[in-house]
């Protein structure tokens, strides 16, 4: 199994994670989609941190473009002289607060020249609404894949700052994240990672930093209420420290949240490439630089982001509740479980739980709520399933002499290792209505009849 795995000793920001991704070999042409949609180039360049090389990616804006709000760096290249430059992480949702620090210190060395003025796009450009990000990813040029994830991680951060701000989602305003540099880095990401092509991410537990920071609405302790608010919904964990500065931003998380697993240590992995990405600041005893690897690792089953959505009903009648199955599956439900429950004052009646993919969980919820009548609907909030390769194989049985076909379930991991073979019930009781042969024999001989591996 092609696995991407990160090593989050030094936390990880978007630009990070750019940079590590465009390390182990993405195709920075990737891009594309992003550059074309948005007035925004991404510059990538390599720099040493604490004597490790690390690949850099800054978010500009093209010429001609201009700067809503914050300021102008302003910064003029020259190949003549060596510079470099750090920034606070700016890609967060908890204030529009972003200072520019500068420590000449490492060689730019570009094949092509910097010697016009560029504005860095970090906080600049309007603050947006979760549904204006929400329609701006949507009319981007991008593989449905890699839609779904930007808009998973965009989705993480505005359930995270809702749930700050006691606000619905929808009138959840972006500051940062809702500038164009943000939306750079989250896109930007899921398309580099679909261009790698694996099959896993994972993640180490997440550092966070420590201290304290200043935000639009006062100082907070790090890690800042929205990066633990989206911790709360991610598979990976989180740890303090190593170094007294924030490590984990908003943006990182959630990114990590929609795409990576968390794991205690690094997997047994036949390393292919490795490759860092450099955060901005340079601190006197870590490199902050973000570790990615890729290679072959174990066969596993395969991730897939889900959301849960359940209701109690005391007045559904049988016929009503027989219906479901088939009504929200039509709907896109994954899968509808019905559940008896005792109710307040000991009434008789239903949990109804829907799992489904985050995207098609406000369509799903309106059709439940039209067929039965409930008047709320909860949601548990993004998570994730693993789910077995399926493929099914007809095969032909002779009983009594007459021939009889019947579909056969096998499961499998992501690299083939079968582990399961099932027969499929209604074919199997077809033929033994048939032949009046027991179920469990037809079910038995089909499943034998497969020729597979196990």
């Amino acid at each position: 199994m092609r696995t991407l795995a990160f090593d989050g000793r030094l936390g990880a920001s978007g630009d990070m994670l750019l940079g590590a991704l465009l390390a182990v070999g993405a195709d920075p042409t990737a891009l594309d989609p992003v550059e074309s949609a948005l007035s925004v180039r991404y510059a990538v360049d390599s720099t040493i941190k604490n004597g490790i090389s690390a690949t850099t990616v800054d978010v500009l804006l093209t010429d001609g473009a201009t700067a809503e709000h914050g300021h102008d760096t302003g910064h003029t290249h020259d190949e003549s002289h060596d510079e470099s430059h750090t920034h606070s992480h700016g890609d967060t949702d908890d204030g529009d607060d972003h200072d520019h620090s500068h420590d000449h210190g490492h060689n730019h060395d570009h094949g092509h020249s910097h010697d016009h003025d560029h504005t860095h796009a970090e906080g600049h450009g309007p603050h947006r609404s979760y549904r204006e990000v929400v329609d701006i990813v949507d009319s981007m040029d991008l593989p449905e894949s890699v839609k779904a994830d930007a808009l998973g991680a965009f989705r993480l951060l505005g359930e995270a700052e809702a749930a700050v701000h006691g606000e619905p989602l929808d009138d959840i305003q972006f500051h940062e994240v809702g500038a164009d540099d943000a939306i750079a880095d989250i896109v930007g990401v899921a398309l580099l990672v679909d261009d790698l092509d694996v099959d896993r991410i994972v993640t180490t537990p997440l550092s966070v930093g420590g201290g304290h920071r200043e935000m639009s609405h006062g100082t907070y302790p790090i890690p800042g209420p929205a990066v633990v608010e989206i911790a709360e919904r991610a598979d990976w964990s989180i740890q303090g420290g190593p170094i007294e500065a924030e490590l984990l931003t908003p943006t990182g998380a959630a990114i990590l949240a929609q795409l990576a697993e968390g794991v205690d240590t690094l997997p047994a992995l036949s390393v292919d490439e490795t490759g860092y990405g450099a955060g901005d600041h340079s601190f006197e005893s870590h490199p902050n630089v973000l570790r990615a690897t890729v290679g072959d690792g174990r066969s596993r089953l395969s991730r897939d982001s889900i959301t849960v959505l359940e209701t109690n009903l005391d007045d559904a009648s049988p016929e009503l509740l027989g219906g479901l199955q088939e009504t929200l599956t039509a709907a896109g439900a994954r899968d509808v479980s019905i559940l008896p429950v005792t109710m307040k004052k000991s009434r008789p009646g239903h949990l109804v739980k829907v799992i489904c993919k985050p995207e098609d969980a406000e369509r799903i919820a309106h059709r439940l709520a039209l067929e039965t009548g409930t008047l709320g609907i909860r949601e548990h909030g993004a998570g994730h399933r693993w789910t077995a390769e399926r493929r099914f194989e007809t095969v032909d049985l002779t009983v009594a002499g007459e021939q009889y076909t019947v579909d056969v379930k096998i499961a499998s991991t992501t690299d083939g290792e079968v582990y399961d073979v099932s027969a499929e019930y209604d074919d199997a009781a077809a033929v033994a209505s048939e032949t009046g042969r027991p179920i469990s024999e037809i079910m038995r001989r089909a499943e034998t009849a497969v020729d597979v591996d196990r």
